[in-house]
């Protein structure tokens, strides 16, 4: 266990203020901190534990991953003159006990409902909404096209952030209340909304954000987007021979690249960004990280185009830039070129366009599917949240998003 003391001094560093900004304009879930916080303070771990567990099944994994920094602790009456109470160490902390104490919180299934509910997608919103359905009686199927259960927290986080455990006891109690998984099932392919609906009384979409944004660097080989390089690392099947890799963008998934690259034996890997760190979307504590795993970060670079012989890929043609109102602007003659044996592109990922257009879904102008504030669809009993509908959504917001299409349903369900 962690140094009780420290524990308990972190918090009691919380004010438990009356308007707990921490958690109603913080946390996208709204986490009842203050609470959980001062059963630590009496050190009754199991109350803090079921404060947690009532509120959001992925508490754990919120605790681990979630960008406090910007929502929680981001809120924190301390942060205006002070450090913020330390509110996601104190979560995983919690968490950590829980597991090492083999304490467990009692999940409930309400009154058995004639409805039936198909979930695509088995990431942190269709896990959500399967969740929260499952928990008013509703019989809920989830569909995924890949083997195994988790989506993103699963393909697309590393090990070395998330551990693969804690995302599988997360799948297991589901499956404990009696929530269907189907894997193997694609959507569009294996199954679509029109003959979904003809079996379920709702459908609700959270396949995420599965397009890689790239651009021409030239026909070479060694070219790869972030979601097929960190699902080669998370499937243990290590790419070869990378020799020298340059990542290009600057979030935390570049840096989960990064750090993979150094696992997955690269000579050396380097992050070549366009703007500056200050303007770098990666949180800070996933920089530091990469740095101490030896990656270089180089700043103010865009990438170009690549060179090489034939196909094989041998250097990078960049160009310096400078951030002039907040945009990266080319620096004139200020062209250079850097040693490149792969490259990964980690610039974002977006809905799939084309196949979400196949099934008739209106989309927005962003290509994300347009929804009302209910996370309705343009397709009467057809709901989605996370990714596929909100751009650069964290877990915890996807989470906020499934929990609202789940009320929406449920109301929906009971009113026909």
């Amino acid at each position: 266990m962690e140094n009780l003391e420290e524990i308990k001094q972190k918090a009691n560093w919380c004010l438990q203020c009356k308007t707990r900004p921490c958690q109603e304009k913080g946390c996208p879930v709204h986490t009842n901190i203050p609470e959980f916080i001062s059963k630590i303070k009496e050190e009754k771990f199991k109350e803090a534990y079921d404060i947690l567990q009532e509120n959001n099944i992925f508490s754990h994994i919120c605790g681990t991953i979630c960008p406090q920094e910007d929502q929680c602790e981001g809120k924190c009456v301390r942060a205006i003159k002070q450090v913020p109470t330390s509110i996601g160490y104190l979560e995983k902390f919690i968490n950590e006990w829980a597991e090492e104490n083999n304490y467990e919180f009692e999940y409930k299934v309400g009154e058995e409902k004639d409805k039936k509910v198909a979930v695509i997608g088995s990431g942190p919103a269709g896990l959500e909404c399967a969740y929260e359905l499952r928990k008013q009686g509703y019989k809920v199927t989830i569909f995924e096209k890949d083997e195994d259960y988790g989506g993103i927290l699963r393909y697309g986080i590393p090990d070395f952030r998330l551990s693969k455990d804690i995302i599988q006891n997360i799948i297991d109690k589901l499956k404990k209340m009696e929530i269907v998984f189907r894997n193997n099932t694609c959507f569009g392919k294996d199954i679509k909304i029109d003959d979904l609906k003809n079996e379920f009384d709702a459908i609700f979409l959270g396949i995420g954000a599965e397009k890689p944004s790239t651009y021409d660097l030239g026909d070479f080989e060694n070219i790869y987007d972030s979601d097929t390089f960190l699902r080669a690392y998370n499937n243990r099947k290590y790419l070869e021979k990378l020799g020298d890799v340059v990542v290009i963008g600057g979030g935390n998934v570049a840096m989960d690249s990064a750090r993979a690259a150094i696992r997955m034996n690269a000579k050396s890997v380097s992050i070549l960004y366009r703007r500056d760190e200050e303007h770098m979307p990666a949180r800070k504590i996933e920089l530091e990280d990469a740095i101490k795993d030896g990656v270089i970060p180089v700043f103010l670079t865009r990438v170009i185009k690549g060179k090489g012989t034939g196909r094989k890929l041998e250097k990078l043609e960049c160009i310096k830039t400078e951030i002039i109102d907040h945009k990266a602007i080319d620096k004139v003659n200020s062209e250079f070129e850097y040693k490149a044996d792969s490259v990964v592109f980690a610039i974002g990922l977006k809905p799939n366009k084309e196949l979400l257009q196949k099934q008739n879904i209106e989309l927005n102008e962003y290509g994300l599917i347009k929804v009302d504030e209910n996370c309705r669809t343009s397709i009467e009993k057809v709901y989605a949240g996370g990714d596929v509908m909100e751009s650069k959504s964290t877990v915890c917001r996807a989470i906020s998003s499934a929990r609202i299409a789940a009320k929406a349903i449920i109301s929906d369900l009971e009113s026909r």
